[in-house]
Formats: C-alpha cells, sequence, structure tokens
C-alpha cells in the first residue's frame, strides 16, 4: 500500500497530441516515457523517485494497452541489469531509483551493460537526494557516469525541458551505443507545470518479438576478446558520436546576450537556483532574461569542448556553478581552456561552497564575489551597509542553537519499532551494552535519542553483515537490526545466509511491518495484503529458515514490550549456536492509518457502531518521573503542569494525536513505572445499551467522587 494514489491522475497519460498536460514532474517523466515508445519499465522506489514507481504501478493498465512491461525490482541491481533486454534487440527500456544509494548497489549490472553497450535505447532515471534534505551519504552520480562511460543529462527544472531530456535521452543511447543517466532533483520530481503532449507510442519492438526472435552478438558480450575492445570502442566512436548528437540537437542551451565580459556555466538542474540569483542581483527578470550570458549544461557528461571554447573565447573570466565535490566539470573545463591556450580566468569553488546544497542564498555570495572581482561594473549601486558576513551568520545560528533545542528524527506516532527499541533498552539495563549495526530504514532513527541505540550502518539490507565480523568468542554478542525491505533486498542472502554459513553466534533482529515502509509504504514479499498483482504473504520466518537457520522466533505483536524484552534476552543468552533471529512484526502504523482511517469514518457517517480507543495519564497518579517518555519518545506523550502544590515536575500527558496503539501503557509496564496509563473507549452512533451503561457508570463513579469527597472534608474538620 503505498503512501499515495495516482489512480485519477494517470488518466491525464492517455493526453493525445496537442493536448495540454498539467501535473507534477513524476507524472510527466511517465508519459514522457510513453511519449518515446518504452518497452519496458523497472526500478526499485527511494526518495526522491519513490513516486515515479507509484505512478508506473497505477499506470499499469495504461502501459499494458500499449505492450510495455512493468514491474518492481526486487533491488536496484535487479533493475540495472534488466536493462540487458535492450543490449541484443532494439527494444527501449528505462529503469529508475534513488541516486547515489541506488547507483552504487547496481553499479556490477551497470558496468558490464556500459562496457559492452547497448542496441535499443537504456535509460536510467535516477533520483538524486543531495544536501542538506537528504537522507544518505553526499555523494554525486557524476562520478560514475565518468568512470563507467555512460552519459548524465541534468535537464533544467521545467516540465518540458525533462519530457525533453527523457526522449533525447533514448534516441542518444541509441546514436551512441550507450545507456543514459538521467538525473532529476526532489524539486524536479515535486514541481508542476504543463507541456504540449504527443501521442504514445507503443513500441517498435516489443519485448515478445524478442523471445521469438532471439539474437545474439559476441561484440557486446563483456567477455574476452571483445572487452578489451568496448574501451577502443567507448573512445573511438561511442565518444565522438555522443557529442555530435548534442552538439547538432543543440541540448545545451545559451541565454542571455551573445557577448559579454564575464559570463556563467551552470548544470541545468540548478538553473532556476541561479536565475533567482541573478534576479535578486538585479541581472535578470522574472522571465528568465539574464544580462549575463548563460550556458546551461543539460548533458553534464560528455562534455562539447567546442561549445566550451566558443562560450570563453573574449571572455574576462567565466564561473562554473556545480554542487558537490570534486568539482568535476570545473576541472574539466580547465583542462579544455588550458589545452586551447585560451586565457579566461575561470572561477568555481574559489568562490562557491566546496560541498552542500547550492540555494539562492548560498549563490548569492558566491555571485558577489566573482562579479566583485571580474565585473564590478554589473552590481550598480550598493546598499552603504553590507550584508552580515558569513561569521556573523555563523555565530547568529550557533546562539540559536543554544537557545533552540535540536529535533532529532524520530519514529512516527504509534511506530511499531519505537517498542523493539525500549525493549532492547530494557535489556541492555539488565545486561550491559552491546554493539548494534544499524541498518537503512526507519528503525535506523533508534540511533538518535531518546534510544540512542547502534554503531554502524553500511548499506541496505546491510545491517547481519556489518556484524560478521564480530564473530568471535567474547562474553557477549553482536545485535543485528534490519527491516523487511533491507531483508528482501539484500539481507536474505548478505545477512542471514552469511551468518548461517559461517556460524555465527549473534543476533540477527528482524523489523518486520508488511510493507517497504522508509520508501512510501509498498508491497513486498511478506506483505499481508493481497495484491493482485503481486505474490505477498510470503514468511520470513519460512525464507531464513530455508537458508538453515535453526533459532528463530517470530513476534507478532510488537507492541508486546515484555514479549520483546523476553525475547531479546533469551537471544543473548542462548547455549544454542547459529545466529539467533528474531522477526518481530507489527503493521506500519502510517500505513495503518491510512486504510483504517478512511473506512472508520466511512463507518461512522454510515450510522455504524465504532469504537476508537484513546490513552491518557491520570495526573492523580503520575509522579511526574517522566521514565515512560524515555523509554518511549512518542511524539503523542508530553508533559503538562498541574496545580498539585505537592508535585514539582510536569505530568506526562497525551494529546490527540495519539493513535491508540497502547506503547506508552506497555513500556511502563515491563519497565515496572507507575501505573498511570489508561485506556478509554470513544464510542461513535452508541446503542441504547451503550448509552444505558454509560449512565450506570456514571451514577457509580458520580457517588465514588462524592463519597470521597465527604470523607476528605471529615479528615479536614
Amino acid at each position: 500500500m503505498a503512501e499515495r494514489s495516482f489512480a485519477r491522475e494517470v488518466e491525464d497519460l492517455k493526453l493525445s497530441a496537442g493536448e495540454v498536460f498539467k501535473g507534477e514532474g513524476i507524472l510527466a517523466i511517465t508519459k514522457a516515457l510513453l511519449q518515446s515508445g518504452v518497452g519496458y519499465v523497472g526500478g526499485y522506489q527511494g526518495s526522491p523517485i519513490s513516486h515515479l514507481m507509484d505512478v508506473l504501478a497505477d499506470a499499469r493498465d495504461v502501459m499494458e494497452d500499449l505492450g510495455v512491461h512493468f514491474e518492481t525490482s526486487a533491488s536496484e541491481a535487479t533493475a540495472a541489469a534488466m536493462l540487458a533486454a535492450s543490449v541484443m534487440y532494439p527494444v527501449r527500456g528505462a529503469v529508475t531509483w534513488k541516486s547515489t544509494a541506488g547507483t552504487n548497489v547496481a553499479s556490477d549490472a551497470l558496468s558490464n551493460l556500459a562496457s559492452g553497450g547497448v542496441t535499443g535505447g537504456a535509460l536510467v532515471i535516477i533520483g538524486e537526494d543531495y544536501g542538506e534534505g537528504s537522507s544518505i551519504m553526499q555523494e554525486r552520480s557524476h562520478a560514475f557516469a565518468m568512470k563507467s562511460q555512460m552519459w548524465l543529462l541534468n535537464p533544467r527544472p521545467n516540465l518540458p525541458s525533462i519530457v525533453q531530456a527523457v526522449e533525447d535521452g533514448f534516441e542518444l543511447s541509441e546514436v551512441s551505443n550507450t545507456p543514459v543517466m538521467l538525473q532529476v532533483g526532489i524539486r524536479s520530481c515535486h514541481m508542476h507545470g504543463q507541456f504540449v503532449a504527443k501521442d504514445n507510442k507503443r513500441p517498435q519492438f516489443t519485448l515478445r518479438q524478442a523471445l521469438e526472435n532471439p539474437s545474439r552478438d559476441l561484440d557486446r558480450i563483456v567477455l574476452p576478446p571483445a572487452s578489451f575492445l568496448h574501451e577502443k570502442e567507448k573512445i573511438e566512436r561511442r565518444w565522438p558520436a555522443a557529442v555530435e548528437f548534442v552538439r547538432s540537437r543543440k541540448l545545451n542551451e545559451h541565454f542571455g546576450p551573445a557577448r559579454g565580459d564575464v559570463g556563467i556555466i551552470l548544470l541545468g538542474g540548478l538553473y532556476n537556483s541561479v536565475l533567482r540569483t541573478l534576479q535578486q542581483l538585479g541581472l535578470a527578470d522574472v522571465y528568465g532574461n539574464s544580462v549575463i550570458p548563460l550556458y546551461v549544461l543539460n548533458v553534464a557528461y560528455p562534455l562539447v569542448d567546442d561549445e566550451v571554447a566558443d562560450f570563453c573565447i573574449g571572455k574576462k573570466a567565466v564561473l562554473m556553478v556545480e554542487e558537490g565535490a570534486p568539482e568535476y566539470v570545473e576541472q574539466s573545463l580547465h583542462t579544455i581552456l588550458r589545452r586551447r591556450d585560451i586565457r579566461t580566468r575561470l572561477s568555481g569553488k574559489d568562490v562557491l561552497p566546496v560541498g552542500g546544497e547550492y540555494t539562492a542564498s548560498v549563490l548569492m555570495q558566491g555571485f558577489s564575489a566573482f562579479l566583485e572581482a571580474h565585473a564590478p561594473q554589473l552590481l550598480g549601486n550598493r546598499p552603504p551597509v553590507p550584508n552580515p558576513s558569513p561569521v556573523l551568520a555563523d555565530e547568529r545560528v550557533k546562539a540559536l542553537a543554544e537557545v533552540v533545542p535540536p529535533r532529532p528524527a524520530g519514529f512516527c506516532t504509534g511506530c511499531p519499532e519505537r517498542p523493539i527499541f525500549a525493549a532492547m533498552k530494557l535489556v541492555e539495563k539488565e545486561l550491559g551494552q552491546h554493539h548494534i549495526s544499524a541498518d537503512i530504514g526507519c528503525h535506523l532513527f533508534s540511533i538518535l535519542p531518546p534510544f540512542n541505540l547502534g554503531s554502524t550502518t553500511m548499506g541496505y539490507g546491510l545491517g547481519p553483515a556489518s556484524a560478521s565480523a564480530f564473530n568471535v568468542e567474547a562474553g557477549k554478542r553482536s545485535i543485528a537490526v534490519m527491516g523487511d525491505g533491507g531483508f528482501w533486498h539484500n539481507g536474505l542472502t548478505s545477512g542471514v545466509g552469511n551468518a548461517v554459513f559461517n556460524k555465527q553466534d549473534g543476533v540477527i533482529l528482524i523489523v518486520d511491518n508488511y510493507y517497504s515502509a522508509a520508501t512510501g509504504g509498498q508491497d513486498v514479499l511478506s506483505s499481508r495484503a493481497q495484491n493482485p498483482r503481486r505474490k505477498t504473504n510470503n514468511s520470513i520466518v519460512n525464507a531464513v529458515k530455508g537458508v538453515g537457520a535453526a533459532w528463530v522466533r517470530q513476534i507478532d505483536r510488537t507492541y508486546d514490550v515484555s514479549k520483546m524484552r523476553d525475547t531479546l534476552r533469551e537471544a543473548l543468552t542462548s547455549k544454542e549456536p547459529g545466529p539467533k533471529i528474531i522477526v518481530a512484526s507489527s503493521e506500519c502504523m502510517l500505513n495503518k492509518q491510512r486504510r483504517v482511517k478512511p473506512q472508520f469514518a466511512k463507518a461512522v457517517k454510515d450510522g455504524r457502531r465504532m469504537v476508537r480507543e484513546r490513552f491518557g495519564v491520570d495526573e492523580d497518579v503520575c509522579t511526574g518521573d517522566h521514565a515512560c517518555i524515555r523509554l518511549s519518545g512518542c511524539p503523542s506523550l508530553s508533559v503538562k503542569h498541574t496545580d498539585d502544590p505537592l508535585k514539582d515536575d510536569p505530568v506526562a500527558a497525551i494529546d490527540n494525536t495519539c493513535v491508540g496503539c497502547g506503547n506508552c501503557g506497555e513500556v511502563s509496564e515491563a519497565a515496572v513505572l507507575c501505573p498511570s496509563f489508561y485506556r478509554a473507549d470513544i464510542i461513535h452512533n452508541p446503542t441504547r445499551i451503550d448509552r444505558y451503561l454509560a449512565a450506570i457508570r456514571g451514577k457509580v463513579i458520580g457517588w465514588l467522587q462524592a463519597h470521597r469527597e465527604a470523607r476528605r472534608v471529615v479528615f479536614a474538620d
């Protein structure tokens, strides 16, 4: 169950030539694939292209009508290997994933694909998640394109440019027999706009034709002697063919005046930020007309040397704008200029930050420094009071940090993973600290407060593998944690299988929340939902036993903190050899609420009797110890002050965001804390019996309260 349905929006994918398509960037990419005659599409979800996979899944009927095959791949490596269909046959294929993490996973298949080359167009759509908003390591896809000689497109962030890049990407791939990477950032994926649609095309050559007419070309197989010739073919034929296509089709763009003392070269994805910065400096208008010549690299790799030289000749200085480190394009520009003895001064990372996201405010300082040095007349009359220096701004940030407490990322309200780590903290109190290897996924939040668990994370599904070095005799065992998404992605073989094969003695905890929850709630093999298009309900327990695991425990309700604690303790103290595997299962609360809330609201509207559970804290019982908060960290669990003069500290309180999971009460019971938590049933459309029982309870409680008050008055006298 994906976090968002595009069932309504995919109807726009049927638009014909001349009609105007309006919508999100993700949908525009899908429409561009269909207009390009793609034959098959695959991929693996991950921000910022998770919704692209969701769109493709919802658009499956549209794609099947066109004869386009789509499937969700088990991993990025699976998706990349899928492009093998375009190696021998003239069929267009596209795959997608989150970069750079996904590109790292897919690297083996991509290297072989790029070496032998392709016959049909092969397009890799990568979602670049760079900057402070990224959840992964800060790397650039540019490096992989250079390493494997794959061409990299980085279109301007508007729908017509992105759609054109998809169509051009397929042609570029076929002209040069090289797979092409299309890089789109998070803003490109989720921006809204419009473009004039074209008719969707059925694949000119289908997968069925390929199966019924097998073909093979030894020169395309990465095997000696052909593998030794691939490098030569890349340099002597594929690269020149790509450069000529980029040049003749004018894929890179020029804006602003033809000549000028200075110029700016920029990657296409940064165009909007650059234009916004120039507007703030008074050097461009709201329509994108720039005073400074701009050379926009919609093709980040390969560069067209002649175009670069022509742009730089006659200018005093040129500024290269590219996010991230190292400065690959800037280095290439230096090489081009020096080889041609062009004396234009080249700036880049000398005035712009080496790393980090290039927002308009960041670019403002770099552009000002560049223009101050090489074209101060363009800055015009500036205010006498200079902008705050970076040092002063940094001091202000530090001062603010002393007042505003940090807000670490955490689990959602009611998350079934929270009680797992509460139980782990209770076991830690008994048995001491253990080395904990974390994994990619929601459970990674356990590294942060209030749990502070976990030492390393090495990749998706690699939690158990990263604990393999600790398979030595010691007084304690290692603990490895991974989710069900990571388990099916990579963890079954590289984690559990490896642990079984090497007779590791550690504990492996698999968090099964029924979905690939961290990437948007997509189904996985073990999802409990009945999916008409995929085979679900495949047991993780059966899978780990199938590769030889003997000590396996299944917990079907992670909110049972006591059971979780006891099972963890057993795993850490068991004398049985081999890996100890715990499968802890409960549905992702976000997905559950997405499914249950509409059903509940409809039932209430229809007049049916419905009961909603809520939890609360009895102020008179709560001592204000707050241990429940330290062992839970639920966003709905907070504190409030009371009028009780005997209580100096605020008591615990539960706000209206509570989803009734009961974790707070379970933690309090397992940790032998105060019994201040209570459950209340809110009844919608109550029956006569409900009203009668409520009246009886009210009278009894009222009598008890009056009796207590009377006794209090007597004792006071």
